[in-house]
């Protein structure tokens, strides 16, 4: 794995991220159709991990054509008098500055004059900052692929890890090549969805919030997959009443109590397939379940619970992931039979719709639901003053069931990472199944949502996520 140095003896990897609609207004601007290079900036968010980084496109700042004094082909000489008042916004801000220009020739690699501009370029940020954050440089070509690299305090560059295209398509441009040829146990998914699906699925990192009924048939599926690392988020122990849907659990488990998040972690490394796992037998409300959760390419939400939803979908806006949320919903009638079994697929991307703005609930509802899993006593409280209504209801779930909608998120997944739909992914934003009622409606929600679209790219923040009760979190448990 390719790493970059921030200073003497530290190594530190960076991805770089970037939404849809930014990609499109770069690719518009750096590419006006007269064959000559062009050049933008980009304020960027930053997440700072244990030994990697990465950097959350936020604004573009396209630089005028006109006000570049050389623009040909091969070179751009961009004007120098912004750079003030960018780096006071980023300083301010605690974020990072990106330079990207055009290739419209094609060329996959810095120039010798891209060199010398970078060199120019990052030495003026060096002496601003007079530290060593880290900055970024990159090239767009023509087919919207981007490449970056980093800059050192010796003196080097080092290339960006991954360049992540979050849109309706998801994209991955690495730095290093693939992992070495298919294996066997690898074969079918190669056959199937084609060897550059399997190497990028070998790549990835992946969170799943939630690891019972829909969650551990999603992980399970992930890891026969071969995906490369998984980050499992779950507070909960196995009980007997789990064992008709968990297919990692035993009674033994069961009878010890075990955290759900320890079996399947167990069960992944007895596949011995590669997939490494990362677990927190916390909720998503503990910080360093946050920031792991972060630190991945893709989340997968399997959690009954709104206010869970509605914090996964913030964060994925803070760190520009994909999110692909299960929901289930198996009714009973009270005497033996089925009212209704429905289940919603929605993929979600940074800067586009939300699960609030598509209505799956409101504000007050996040709230008290927030306050149910965080202040027990408090949402008793309110509910006895009849402040809010309860939302705890503990509802029937069978293993058939949640299989059949785990396997549709997971081949949502696979859809975005290698389009196979003949229309367009744009088209398939929720799917909405009624087993019961043999409906099936799938649409795309297009507009971006008000509430979560102010914060897509802002990254690590204080306090964590813009929400003072995780700072509490932390500070509670002496993080």
């Amino acid at each position: 794995m390719v790493e970059a140095r921030t200073g003497k003896g530290v190594a530190m990897k960076t991805t770089l991220s970037i939404t849809q609609e930014q990609h499109a207004q770069l690719a518009a601007h750096l590419f006006p159709g007269d064959g000559k290079e062009s050049v933008a900036f980009a304020l960027c968010g930053r997440r700072y991990g244990k030994a990697e980084q990465g950097l959350l496109v936020r604004k573009i700042i396209p630089i005028s054509d006109n006000d570049c004094v050389i623009r040909t082909p091969e070179n751009v000489t961009w004007p120098t008098f912004m750079l003030p008042e960018l780096i006071t916004k980023a300083e301010k801000n605690g974020m990072a500055i990106l330079k990207i220009h055009s290739h419209p020739g094609g060329y996959k690699f810095f120039s010798k004059c891209d060199d010398k501009s970078d060199r120019e370029y990052f030495s003026c940020l060096s002496t601003w900052f007079n530290d060593a954050s880290v900055h970024a440089s990159a090239i767009m070509l023509p087919d919207g692929e981007i490449m970056g690299r980093t800059f050192d305090l010796l003196g080097n560059f080092h290339p960006i890890t991954t360049v992540k295209l979050v849109g309706d398509d998801l994209t991955f441009w690495h730095s290093c090549p693939p992992l070495g040829s298919v294996p066997e146990h690898g074969m079918r998914i190669a056959q199937a969805f084609g060897e550059g699906t399997y190497q990028q699925l070998r790549q990835l990192k992946i969170a799943v919030v939630g690891c019972s009924g829909t969650g551990s048939l999603v992980i399970e599926q992930l890891s026969r997959n071969c995906v490369g690392s998984l980050v499992l988020v779950d507070p909960d122990r196995i009980e007997m009443k789990n064992l008709n849907r968990i297919p990692q659990a035993k009674r033994k488990d069961a009878e010890s109590k075990a955290f759900k998040v320890e079996i399947i972690a167990q069960a992944i490394d007895a596949m011995g397939l590669g997939t490494s796992v990362e677990i927190f037998a916390t909720s998503l409300y503990d910080p360093a379940a946050v920031k792991a959760v972060a630190a991945c390419d893709i989340v997968f939400g399997c959690m009954d619970s709104i206010d869970g939803r509605h914090l996964l979908n913030r964060l994925a806006s803070f760190y520009l992931l994909p999110y692909i949320d299960i929901g289930v919903r198996l009714e009973a009638d009270g005497e033996g039979g089925i009212e209704q079994i429905c289940g919603s697929v929605h993929y979600l991307r940074p800067g586009g719709s939300s699960l609030f703005s598509r209505g799956l609930y409101t504000i007050e509802q996040a709230h008290s639901a927030a306050l149910y899993n965080t202040d027990p006593n408090a949402y008793a409280d309110q509910i006895k003053d009849g402040y809010i209504s309860g939302v705890h209801e503990e509802k029937p779930a069978v293993i058939s069931v949640n299989m059949f909608y785990s396997s549709l998120a997971i081949n949502e997944l696979l859809a975005r990472l290698k389009p196979y739909r003949l229309d367009s992914n744009a088209e398939y934003n929720r799917h909405t199944i009624s087993l019961s009622h043999g409906i099936y409606e799938h649409e795309g929600h297009p507009d971006p949502c008000a509430l979560l679209s102010k914060h897509v790219g802002r990254g690590d923040v204080a306090p964590l996520l813009g929400m003072p009760v995780l700072t509490a979190k932390a500070e509670g448990s002496g993080a």
